[in-house]
């Protein structure tokens, strides 16, 4: 005769949490702690000020930060890959003054504003392919640490671009450079938004539909494995920080247009934002995992804490404090969800 089990209801009610509690944990491990980070800063700042869940006001706020989500890309493709880059903020400084002074002066010698734009955005974007293979020859090919390397590449480029201008600000530039690349919309959304989407889309089809987009997640997962698999650990690195000068470029032209001018001073707190935003979004410090959309995402919600903040009218050095706050959560809960994860694996969860 078959034994009966009776499940007494304290039992089922613990087999519920229980149930509750892993799916919780399995929603953590995929998706970190953005969602929450998000949800409490709009709830937060919507009470704060009535303005900020308008519409005017959303687009103005990712307008203003379209150029960090850029740079915030250009720092998840080398963290993904195992590294990371000090040097976004400066090559955003020197692209800056060297778009701006060869616009400048092309108008000086008489060029039409629209040919002064081309070789103003073509310089800029060679300049910041040259900084990205600097960096990618020391990392790449010399195996300098990359926090060394990008550290004194920090210095050498926020160096030239101080030598450039003689910490004078660059004017001069055609009208239409800033009305096209700063101020203008296609169909309501202003073009800014629309290049950091575009830059967003192109990178997420390199990183999921090329051979070198997976190679940089298999270096920064094991770089001996991936060498053992014929990747090219050298390689790959020396691809990610070329592919992050471009696109640390591309965020240098956005906000040269906004402001007007080339500046040499700009840039300075690049470095720990995109890498506050990359790990907000999930990008491990340790390499290898990530996705484009939470490494957006990441710079979405420091867009909207510092606009929040300015609605509410709280003095901005706070905003120092809430970034260090912010970051250091965000690293903790990358933490917890690397053990979270690693339980689940192991079926303890």
């Amino acid at each position: 005769m078959t034994d009966v089990v009776v499940e007494t209801k304290p039992a089922a009610a613990r087999k519920r949490r229980v149930n509750v509690t892993g799916a919780a944990a399995r929603v953590f491990a995929r998706v970190g702690a953005l969602p929450i980070l998000l949800a409490i800063a709009v709830v937060v700042f919507a009470m704060l000020s009535p303005n900020f869940l308008t519409v005017d006001n959303l687009q103005s706020a990712l307008r203003q930060n379209a150029y960090i989500a850029i740079i915030v890309l250009a720092q998840f493709v080398v963290l993904v890959a195992g590294g990371f880059d000090l040097s976004v903020g400066s090559i955003t400084a020197l692209v800056s003054v060297a778009s701006a002074t060869a616009m400048s002066d092309r108008l000086a010698a008489g060029s039409s504003p629209a040919e002064a734009i081309v070789i103003g955005l073509l310089i800029g974007l060679l300049v910041g392919l040259g900084a990205g293979a600097v960096n990618a020859v020391g990392i790449g090919m010399l195996k300098i640490n990359p926090f060394i390397m990008t550290l004194a590449t920090a210095s050498i480029f926020a160096g030239l671009a101080l030598k450039v201008t003689a910490g004078v600000p660059v004017s001069g530039l055609p009208a239409d450079f800033s009305d096209v690349f700063g101020y203008s919309s296609w169909w309501g959304v202003s073009t800014p938004i629309w290049i950091a989407i575009a830059a967003a889309v192109v990178l997420w089809a390199l990183l999921r539909w090329t051979r070198p987009g997976r190679n940089l997640y298999a270096v920064g997962s094991n770089p001996n494995a991936a060498r053992l698999s014929g990747i090219s650990p050298g390689r790959t690195m020396a691809l990610a920080y070329m592919t992050s000068g471009v696109l640390v470029a591309v965020g240098a032209l956005l906000l040269t247009a906004r402001l007007q001018t080339g500046e040499s001073n700009i840039g300075a707190d690049l470095p720990l934002l995109s890498i506050a935003a990359a790990v907000i979004g999930g990008v491990s410090l340790r390499g290898g995992s990530g996705n484009v959309l939470n490494a957006v995402l990441g710079a979405v919600l420091l867009g909207l804490v510092t606009n929040g903040m300015n609605l509410a009218r709280i003095e901005s050095y706070y905003e120092m404090i809430v970034l260090g706050v912010v970051l250091a959560v965000a690293v903790l809960a990358d933490r917890l969800r690397g053990r979270v994860a690693a339980a689940i694996n192991a079926g303890r969860v």
